[in-house]
Parts: C-alpha cells; sequence; structure tokens
C-alpha cells in the first residue's frame, strides 16, 4: 500500500511570516522615544476661529524652558529637549540615571496668520499658544446692492448721454 501524503499549501507558511512581521513592525516593540513616535509622545489639539489658531498641547514633566516654538513661513514647530537626572542612595550605593530625550511636531497654519502677536502661556505642564489672524485675513461684511436701482441708474444715464450725442449730431447736419 501506497501513502499518499497531502500537503498543505503555502499560505499557512506565508501567513505566520506576516504575523512575525506585523507583530516586530508595531509600535510596542520600539522604545518610546521622541525620535521614534513623536505623534503619540506630543499630541495636540488644534482650533480655528474667526479671529485666531490656538494649539494646546499636554507636556507633563517638561519645563517651560525645554519648550521651542517656531514660526517660519506658513510652518508651526513645536520643540522639546528634555533632560532628566535622578539619583538615589541606597546605603553605600548610589544610582544615577540621566535621561535625555528631543523631538518636535510641525504643522502648516493657514495663510495670514498674523506670527508677530503670537503669544503662548504654560501652566502645570499644559502648554497654549494662541496665533491671531492678521486683519486682512479676517471676514469681512460686503454690503449688497439691489439689481433693480443699479441699471435702472445706469441706463438713465446711458439714454441721456445717447439723446445728447444725437442732438449734437442733428446740430452738426
Amino acid at each position: 500500500m501506497n501513502m499518499i501524503r497531502k500537503t498543505r499549501p503555502q499560505t499557512r507558511a506565508l501567513g505566520v511570516s506576516r504575523t512575525f512581521d506585523r507583530i516586530f513592525d508595531e509600535s510596542f516593540f520600539r522604545p518610546m522615544a521622541w525620535g521614534g513616535n513623536v505623534e503619540a509622545r506630543l499630541p495636540l489639539d488644534v482650533t480655528s476661529s474667526e479671529d485666531a489658531v490656538t494649539v494646546e498641547a499636554a507636556l507633563p514633566g517638561i519645563q517651560p524652558e525645554d519648550v521651542e516654538i517656531t514660526i517660519h513661513q506658513d510652518n508651526l514647530t513645536i520643540g522639546v529637549k528634555e533632560q532628566a537626572a535622578r539619583e538615589t542612595k541606597e546605603g553605600e550605593r548610589v544610582y544615577r540615571e540621566l535621561r535625555r530625550s528631543s523631538g518636535s511636531r510641525t504643522l502648516t497654519l493657514p495663510s495670514g496668520m498674523d506670527a508677530d502677536n503670537a503669544h503662548a502661556t504654560f501652566d502645570s505642564g499644559m502648554l497654549r499658544l494662541t496665533i491671531p489672524r492678521a486683519e486682512a485675513a479676517k471676514p469681512r461684511q460686503i454690503k449688497v446692492t439691489a439689481v433693480s436701482e443699479a441699471p435702472m441708474a445706469v441706463a438713465a444715464e446711458a439714454r441721456d448721454t445717447k439723446d445728447g450725442a444725437d442732438t449734437d449730431a442733428a446740430e452738426q447736419a
């Protein structure tokens, strides 16, 4: 009696390979550093009104002097340089830990912002940046003129001009 061995298609092996690739590509295998996953470490809330754009960022454990805000043309960059040192003594043993990290987020602002009058506040780990809109970029009201009034005045003026031209032509003849 011959044994016939049934082979499975290669899809299972490919599925396992893809699973491992996906696992190692996931962010939980990467260390949380400012350079690696900045969006997760520096989430921003951006709101816009007719008068200004407001950007809020939660920066727990960061000091105000470690935050750098730059506006160049229409790009807003919020940079953070974190440096923390901790020392623990247990009897004769001393444990020192120094942590340094930095990162930034860049956003494109709407055109017509007044960067010269922007101001930022930092309170209890919460950064709030307000950038006012330039006067030229603010919405304006435009008065609407009724169509029936404008053409009548223009037509009457044109008729008066035409009548005067006809009179001048008749006098020359």
